[in-house]
């Protein structure tokens, strides 16, 4: 006879406002709060990375982009080192007390001078501290985040992944939201040092989470992956980049990121441009910044919650890939005619608030048909040093130009508005490979098997 568990009011609420079974709560409530402390954690200390920069100075913080770019690609063996070595449930949670060591080292360091532009620029070993710090947080964003949704993608299935992610991505904007409150409140009573020792607590949270996941993973398996597959994934500690090569629908998955650095980055530099013509006070330019990113995070959470997933089941992941970029076609077309701070702020928010909310939950999904090598290796070779590279060789146009971008530009006789249109050039080729990646993914489940089998044969040559 067969006994039905009565789910508990929080469960009974969480399948009314959004698309999840009741056997799924338990896995993305440990989920969702995984990635709220995680994010919550990184979000608090990244005010103080920003602080470094001011103190640094632009030539040695756009260097330090390049610094980020090497680690990141160094990191890529080291990673499938451990991954080929170890189990994931060994690992997982090592990461995070990893980084909750570093957090509190470096924060130790900084109970001397403070950041304090005097004190630390004439302390040679704050400023070191400093640079590692910022590389280090850099580096440290876009890995925990490849980490984590290789996991899931792991415990969920692929029909599971268009439900549940944009459920679960909303506990990260959620600790996106929370992060700078706790440096915001804090950091005139406990300092920088302080701020760092409570980004390590929110660590130290996440071991937690992270445990707590694997147990569920392990005593109730939701799609047939098991514990019993908990084992060190072997192959060679460079898979990940020749699964890349050998593979079209893991370079379009590359390419994407590399048109999201591209559309952000231009973006960012006319941010830059708009919000320094339109403030000239500093204190109203830092208010703006923090404004905006309130209400990037408020929508991205209503959206997440109510509006990802069921996107994604009744339009399928090409929409979701595709809707941010379309978007910015317009708005890059719009800043081009009027580049007004208003139409500027629209455009700005709700293209994060898209990215977070739709792209990011998109991306992530195009990885459910795969293998895990492929999941671990591969992805976070796409989503570190990849991103980062890209990233890096944008920020770079702002030094070799002596100025930003759009001066540089401006020199080779193309204005702001030329520049808001090659932006919309970078959007549609951003756009034109979401819908590829979309429609190999949503394919019929032959095409479907076909690029897993494809990638799961070179993983073993």
């Amino acid at each position: 006879m067969t006994t039905t568990t009565k789910p508990s009011p929080l469960g009974s609420l969480l399948t009314r406002l959004a698309p999840i079974e009741p056997r799924e709560v338990p896995a993305v409530v440990a989920s969702f709060l995984l990635f709220f402390f995680m994010w919550a954690g990184y979000f608090s200390v990244r005010p103080v990375r920003e602080t470094i920069g001011t103190n640094l100075g632009k030539d040695a913080t756009a260097d330090l982009w390049l610094y980020t770019a090497l680690f990141s690609i160094l990191i890529i063996p080291l990673y499938g080192a451990v991954v080929g070595r170890f189990r994931r449930s060994a690992f997982l949670p090592w990461t995070y007390g990893l980084v909750a060591i570093v957090l509190a080292a470096i924060g130790a360091m900084f109970s001397g001078g403070g950041l304090d532009q005097a004190k630390f620029n004439a302390d040679p070993n704050l400023v070191l501290a400093g640079k590692t710090f910022y590389v280090f947080i850099s580096v440290l964003n876009m890995f925990l985040l490849s980490v984590f949704w290789s996991f899931l993608l792991e415990m969920f299935d692929r029909g599971q992944t268009k439900r549940l992610f944009g459920v679960i991505a909303a506990g990260g904007s959620a600790g996106a939201l929370v992060g700078p409150l706790v440096a915001d409140f804090a950091v005139t009573t406990i300092g920088e040092r302080g701020i760092l020792f409570a980004s390590a607590a929110l660590f130290v949270v996440a071991i937690g989470c992270q445990r707590a996941l694997l147990r569920i993973w392990r005593e109730r398996p939701l799609h047939g992956a098991a514990a019993s597959d908990d084992r060190p994934l072997g192959g060679n500690w460079l898979a990940g980049i020749w699964l890349i090569l050998r593979s079209p629908y893991l370079l379009g998955i590359a390419l994407f990121i590399v048109g999201i650095s591209a559309v952000s980055t231009t973006l960012y530099f006319e941010q830059l441009r708009i919000v320094q013509a339109t403030f000239t006070v500093a204190a109203e330019r830092t208010q703006i910044f923090a404004r905006m990113d309130w209400i990037v995070q408020s929508l991205t959470v209503f959206t997440q919650i109510f509006l990802t997933g069921r996107i994604a089941a009744r339009f399928g992941v090409t929409t979701l890939l595709t809707i941010v970029p379309i978007y910015m076609i317009f708005g890059f077309l719009a800043l081009a005619v009027n580049a007004s701070f208003l139409l500027f702020a629209t455009v700005f928010i709700l293209r994060r608030a898209g990215e977070y909310a739709f792209v990011r939950p998109g991306r992530e999904m195009l990885w459910s048909p795969l293998d895990k090598e492929t999941k671990y290796k591969a992805k976070n070779t796409i989503d570190v040093p990849v991103y980062r590279t890209a990233d890096a060789f944008f920020s770079q146009l702002d030094v070799r130009s002596g100025g930003p971008v759009d001066s540089w530009l401006r020199s080779v006789g193309i204005t702001a508005a030329g520049t808001m249109i090659i932006g919309a050039g970078f959007a549609a080729l951003w756009g034109i490979v979401g819908w590829w990646l979309g429609r190999r993914f949503e394919g019929s489940a032959p095409t479907r098997q076909r690029v897993a089998t494809h990638v799961a044969q070179e993983s073993k040559a």
